[in-house]
């Protein structure tokens, strides 16, 4: 998929897991620990998870942008960086990473504490935003609860080049397989890039990708959609419920999302500050709530009329749980 995001740690792995054949908690965090799954702050300055392979590519790629988002909130909230500071703080991070080998927020605290610098957590927030930006720092082992921080060198040491090109074409190809069909305008809201290198990724694809221009009741304009060559039409399974986490790319991956959520009730998925709600999906549309944490299956619906408990799909979630 490229990316997907990963706002809310404890339920990313569900979003990474009930898109596979057999959904395991366990087989997350083995991938996660071994750096095959790698968590940073990247597309449009917010956390991701992206695959190791794809790791130093997008990082090239996509931190410039990513790192003048940031610089945005930074100017915002009346905060700035200086270069000596900079330098200062990010040896003292690497330095804790590499003796801790997993290293929490916590840590970097007190590792500056004993340099005698005290720090908000939201100053060393953009601190570690900036060392994750530079290729320094990502992601850890997985902890239950807290986001750990690893040497990106340590953790992804397959340090694989593409060519500025080569990585366009292989984000394009990777957004649009997965989220097809979708528009021009939902790969640069997703990609956080620049609307011409979107459109020269779409271009290197040639004949892989073609056009088809839709319009109906649920759209409130004629859009031009992207699909693949070996686009899969069959497989979804008519009555399907589905318990989708928050910040899920089923909803964050578009700038468009009146198809599978009614203008009238986007509310009930995300408000205007970017935050998003778990949400239950039936035959792909955006019906209900549910809470993921409670012992059991909790749902409330506000679009049509729904007579099942979600057996099967809570079954499906608490399962991948214990696996």
């Amino acid at each position: 998929m490229g990316a997907i995001q990963a706002q809310e740690y404890r339920l990313m792995r569900w979003g990474v897991a009930m898109r596979t054949k057999k959904p395991s908690a366990k087989a997350f965090k083995k991938a996660y620990d071994s750096g095959q799954i790698i968590r940073l702050h990247l597309l449009r300055g917010t956390w991701q998870l992206v695959s190791a392979e794809d790791y130093w590519p997008l990082l090239e790629l996509c931190s410039a942008k990513a790192l003048a988002v940031i610089r945005g909130w930074m100017r915002s909230n009346n905060i700035s960086l200086p270069e000596e500071e900079v330098t200062e703080i990010r040896e003292i991070l690497v330095r804790t990473a590499a003796e801790k080998g997993s290293a929490t927020k916590e840590d970097f605290v007190q590792a500056l504490a004993e340099k005698d610098i005290q720090m908000d957590e939201h100053r060393l927030s953009y601190h570690l935003r900036y060392a994750e930006l530079s290729g320094t720092l990502c992601s850890g082992d997985l902890l239950p609860m807290k986001a750990t921080y690893a040497l990106a060198a340590d953790k992804v040491k397959n340090r694989i080049k593409m060519d500025r090109d080569a990585t366009l074409a292989m984000l394009a190809r990777k957004y649009f397989r997965s989220r097809q069909p979708a528009t021009l305008e939902d790969f640069v809201w997703w990609s956080g890039l620049n609307i011409n290198d979107c459109r020269r990724g779409i271009e290197l694809l040639g004949d892989y990708l073609h056009v088809e221009t839709c319009h109906g009741a649920s759209l409130q304009k004629h859009r031009e959609f992207y699909f693949t060559a070996d686009c899969r039409t069959r497989g979804f399974r008519k009555g399907r419920y589905l318990l989708i986490p928050p910040y899920d790319e089923y909803l964050i991956g578009y700038k468009s999302r009146d198809i599978v959520l009614s203008p009238d009730f986007s509310h009930k998925a995300h408000n205007n500050s970017g935050n998003f709600l778990p949400v239950v999906a039936h035959d792909g549309v955006i019906c209900g709530n549910w809470s993921p944490f409670g012992k059991d299956c909790q749902a409330a619906f506000f679009m049509g009329e729904h007579d099942t408990d979600l057996w099967e799909e809570w079954t499906r979630y608490k399962k991948f749980q214990e696996k």
